[in-house]
């Protein structure tokens, strides 16, 4: 808490209220080091959490906001509208894709490309559509060969939450997600992560509105989510540090 205090000593402006759009494959980063960051800068903070592709429609059709943390792609596209301002695109941290499991199941072998193949073509598997444990998963299933295959056997929702709460109840043996994702879920656990041949990241990426009346404020809050001291938080939920996301693009 000092370290991370100390990034608002040599520069502090009067406290504002910062508005966030943020994905939820952050969002247990998010909810631990946000109240460090209002205790340590004096700012308050608004968070409105969703699908990354979600929250993209909606500052498409004009939201306002002052920092929003989404998948690489999104935000590029908000950079070239010139709703972020360039200079201010900044790679927070990335997490593997993972399948999870109810507790106390029986847990089938992933360990392999083959073998992973054999247990999504025994199984019933829960993914959101629009999430980035979908996108992903929609791609690998086409590039394994399996995807009519998996159809029949798919369950589709809305959010990450959604995912879990079909494994938690039974509907779907298996659910997509980042692994930052399924360690913030009740009733369900990591079965483990995607064969290193196969994973594949979800990045996250923070941008600040070129239309911000908070510009400096935001900034701060960026700056924080990328100190060192924040790495640790990062790990622990399951994320890696911004040093490894631009290898993942």
């Amino acid at each position: 808490m000092m370290a991370l205090a100390a990034l608002f000593e040599s520069h502090r402006v009067s406290a504002a209220e910062i508005s966030v759009l943020c994905s939820n494959g952050i969002k247990a980063v998010m909810e631990e080091l946000v109240p460090q960051f209002e205790r340590a800068s004096g700012h308050s903070v608004s968070i409105r959490y969703g699908v990354s592709t979600l929250l993209k429609r909606e500052i498409d059709a004009g939201r306002a906001f002052d920092v929003a943390v989404l998948t690489p792609q999104l935000i590029d596209d908000l950079v070239r509208q010139g709703t972020i301002a360039a200079e201010t695109r900044t790679p927070l941290a990335r997490s593997g894709m993972a399948l999870a499991i109810r507790p106390g199941s029986q847990k089938p072998d992933i360990s392999t490309t083959e073998a992973l193949k054999r247990t999504l073509l025994s199984s019933s598997i829960a993914y959101a559509r629009e999430g980035a444990g979908g996108l992903f998963f929609t791609e690998l299933a086409k590039r394994l060969g399996i995807a009519d295959a998996l159809q029949s056997k798919t369950r589709l929702t809305t959010t990450g939450e959604e995912v879990g709460e079909s494994v938690a109840r039974g509907d779907a043996a298996l659910g997509v997600l980042p692994l930052s994702e399924i360690l913030s879920l009740r009733g369900v656990e990591v079965l483990g992560p995607f064969p290193p041949d196969v994973q594949g990241y979800m990045i996250m990426v923070a941008g600040v509105s070129s239309r911000s009346g908070q510009r400096t404020a935001a900034g701060e809050i960026v700056a924080f989510l990328t100190a060192p001291a924040a790495m640790p938080v990062m790990r622990k939920r399951g994320m890696e540090p911004a040093a490894a996301t631009e290898a993942g693009r």
